[in-house]
C-alpha cells in the first residue's frame, strides 16, 4: 500500500513527514491516512492552541471530539510537557488557567470522548508521534483489526 498522510487543508503549522502528503480537508482532525480518512485521524494542538480551545471554546471543540470519537482511532497530541505544565513551567503559555483545570479537560476527553491525549513535550515529539500513530494504525489494520 502507498502510504500517504493527508493533511488537513485548515492545519496552519503542518508537520514535515519523511513519507508522502498530501493538503485536503479533513472531516475530523488534522492528519489521517489517504484512503482512511474515514477511519483515522490525529488532532494535533499547541499547548496555547489547548489551552485556548479547552478553556474558552470546548462546545466548538466538543464537535470535534465527537466526529473523532466515531473513527476507529483517534487522538488528540499537544506539542507540550505535561509536567512542565503541573509544576507551572509553562505559565506564559496557559494564561491564568490553572494547570489542574488542563488536566482535569484532558481526563474528560480520553474518559466522556474515548479520545486520547497524548502530551508529547515538543513540537517535534508530537510529529514523531502522529506518524508512529497513523502507521501503527496501517499495520494493525493490515492485519485484520482496526483497533488492536
Amino acid at each position: 500500500m502507498d502510504f500517504r498522510i493527508v493533511i488537513d487543508t485548515r492545519e496552519q503549522e503542518p508537520y514535515d513527514f519523511d513519507c508522502a502528503t498530501q493538503r485536503r480537508k479533513l472531516e475530523a482532525g488534522d492528519y489521517s491516512v489517504a484512503g482512511l480518512e474515514d477511519a483515522v485521524a490525529v488532532e494535533r494542538k499547541s499547548l496555547r492552541d489547548f489551552v485556548s480551545t479547552v478553556i474558552h471554546d470546548f462546545t466548538r471543540f466538543a464537535v470535534e471530539l465527537q466526529k473523532l470519537s466515531k473513527l476507529g482511532a483517534a487522538c488528540v497530541v499537544v506539542e507540550a510537557d505535561l509536567d512542565q505544565v503541573l509544576r507551572g513551567l509553562a505559565a506564559g503559555a496557559c494564561g491564568n488557567v490553572a494547570p489542574e483545570s488542563l488536566l482535569g479537560a484532558t481526563a474528560h476527553i480520553s474518559l466522556h470522548f474515548g479520545v486520547p491525549v497524548f502530551w508529547c513535550g515538543s513540537r517535534q515529539a508530537a510529529r514523531a508521534f502522529t506518524d508512529a500513530f497513523l502507521r501503527m494504525f496501517v499495520r494493525l489494520r493490515a492485519r485484520g483489526g482496526e483497533r488492536p
